[in-house]
């Protein structure tokens, strides 16, 4: 504000330079007011300097928050409400937005205070100094709010549209990465190349058609402006003539539109830029509206019961509007006990095992872990009783240490290394440098697929879960190396539930109790042996298992 004020006082100085220091020829007075100029600039540049460091602190700030509340948030949402949001346009809203609504809140701080103040000054001191030129400057600035009101309500809309085909850019983009190499293996460069072409000349038609709506706005304030100095320039002439105003007068109101120009067309410029602003909050905030399905109780110990899991008429669809991925579950895991869970691709076993550790929620039915309802237990100790490994294992840039540790911080060397043990994966740590402290690479791209699955592994036996689901956690592991880690699991501590998934009989068939899942419904319960007999889809499943048969009794 002192900045705007030091701004309007200049057109008043040099309106007294013209009609006092050059109409009576005074040097002295000249210099003088020379001076409170230089002063007057010199202040208004530290007043500068300050404001823009606080707009900035402000705008980076907000977006530190903005950051840490979406992620946050997110890991707060269940993975139905991330299936529904898309990884990758949460990607861009954490990246892209957040940077707009950064950029927005710091252009915001300084003009949005700074131009209103010069705008309505500059009105108020035209009418200190004609009434009927100050009439000019209202309809200018009447006619100005109007253009920018009507672009600002044009393009909002349309920034929003051309953030979304940004989604679609970043869909195409990460999907081709990461299949980079299945694109490579089939031929589909070309293919893939023309994909990316199409969305990214989506993005570029919807940026390019609101850019030139939005460059409309800056000739019709530079238009309207310039008619204004027009009016003002041919009204004056007139009252200059009658000695009702002096030339210095019509300078200072010359000046004072010029002023009003300056601060439209940077306000012109604010308001395109506080359409993506717009646009990218709320982009953001449907995030942080969207609620998580998921309310967790505040049960932190199991009840005294045999049963570690247990389903009863237990249904599941991943969207409201589709297909049951399951239909009727009904089934019971004891503590200590070992059970397999196989059926072909699409059978819902990944489905199954994703509502014991809650990723999901039951559509109908009721599931209970260790005797408690599954919907009761507080989160954090759910998932320390509960541990999985997925099918396709993640393991973060860090070290094995730290890969390790991400369930259980506290763990001991000697925990880890018994975790590994077990897991089958202490022979390659003990040959990585630094053992332990050696350093993963993002994606664990310095590993095989199978190093990554036995590490995934011991991470979760790190834990000393109650139960432990492999969902298919074997897929990458040589037939001998499987045989070896099956042998290992056998020997897990007796409180400790195991759950294997799989579509190979060899791997299941030592288990205490294989349950078969076809098109989302149970349809056979029992031993390996039991099940050859009874089940025609564990048969089916079982001659089509070519590989060996060996495993832990």
């Amino acid at each position: 504000m002192i900045e705007a004020v030091l701004d309007l006082m200049v057109p008043m100085i040099v309106a007294q330079i013209v009609d006092v220091g050059i109409a009576e020829g005074d040097r002295a007075f000249i210099i003088s007011r020379f001076g409170i100029m230089i002063a007057m600039g010199l202040g208004g540049l530290a007043c500068s300097i300050i404001a823009q460091y606080f707009a900035a602190r402000a705008a980076v700030s907000t977006a530190t928050g903005l950051r840490h509340d979406l992620m946050s948030h997110i890991e707060q949402l269940s993975s139905a409400e991330i299936d529904k949001l898309g990884r990758s346009t949460l990607i861009t809203r954490m990246v892209s937005d957040v940077g707009q609504v950064q950029t927005g809140i710091n252009m915001f701080l300084r003009l949005f205070l700074r131009s209103p103040i010069i705008v309505f000054g500059s009105v108020v001191m035209a009418f200190t100094i004609n009434l009927t030129a100050a009439l000019v400057f209202v309809g200018v600035v009447a006619v100005l709010t109007l253009i920018i009101f009507v672009i600002m309500k044009i393009t909002t809309p349309m920034y929003t549209h051309a953030q979304q085909k940004l989604d679609d850019v970043t869909v195409s983009t990460r999907e081709t990465l990461t299949g980079v190499r299945v694109v490579r293996a089939f031929g589909r460069e070309a293919s893939e190349e023309e994909s990316f072409k199409h969305v990214n000349h989506e993005l570029t038609h919807a940026q390019l058609h609101v850019g030139h709506i939005g460059a409309v706005l800056h000739p019709l304030t530079h238009i309207t402006i310039n008619i204004g100095i027009v009016l003002i320039l041919w009204i004056g002439a007139g009252q200059v003539n009658g000695g009702i105003l002096l030339s210095g007068h019509i300078i200072a109101l010359v000046e004072y539109l010029t002023h009003i120009l300056e601060e439209l067309v940077k306000l012109a410029q604010l308001v395109v830029l506080m359409g993506k602003t717009v646009a990218g909050m709320g982009r953001i905030n449907a995030v942080l509206n969207t609620k998580s399905s998921l309310t967790y109780g505040s049960v932190t110990q199991p009840a005294e019961t045999d049963d570690a899991v247990h389903f009863e008429g237990v249904s599941f669809r991943y969207a409201e509007e589709a297909d049951d991925a399951l239909s009727d579950i009904t089934l019971s895991i004891k503590r200590g006990e070992t059970v397999g869970i196989i059926g072909s691709t699409g059978s819902g076993k990944s489905s199954l095992v994703s509502l014991i550790t809650r990723f999901y929620d039951a559509s109908e039915g009721k599931i209970e872990v260790l005797g408690v309802p599954v919907v009761d237990w507080e989160k954090a100790a759910l998932h320390r009783r509960v541990a999985m490994v997925l099918q396709t294992p993640w393991l973060f840039r860090g070290t094995v240490r730290s890969n390790l540790t991400f369930g259980k911080p506290d763990a001991t060397d000697e925990q880890m290394w018994r975790a590994l043990d077990m897991a089958r994966a202490s022979e390659f740590v003990r040959e990585k440098q630094g053992g332990l402290d050696f350093v993963i690479e993002q994606g664990a791209r310095n590993l095989s697929g199978g190093q990554r699955q036995r590490l995934a592994i011991a991470r979760a036996l790190v834990t000393n879960p109650d139960i432990l689901i492999l969902d298919d956690s074997s897929a990458s592991l040589d037939y001998a190396t499987d045989a070896a880690l099956r042998e290992r699991l056998s020997q897990l501590p007796e409180h400790m539930s195991l759950i294997i998934v799989s579509e190979r009989t060899p791997v299941i068939r030592y288990a205490d109790k294989i349950f078969v899942l076809d098109d989302g419904r149970l349809v056979g319960e029992g031993s390996h042996e039991q099940l050859l007999e009874s089940c025609e889809v564990y048969r089916e499943i079982h001659h089509n298992s070519d590989v060996p048969e060996e495993g832990w009794q």
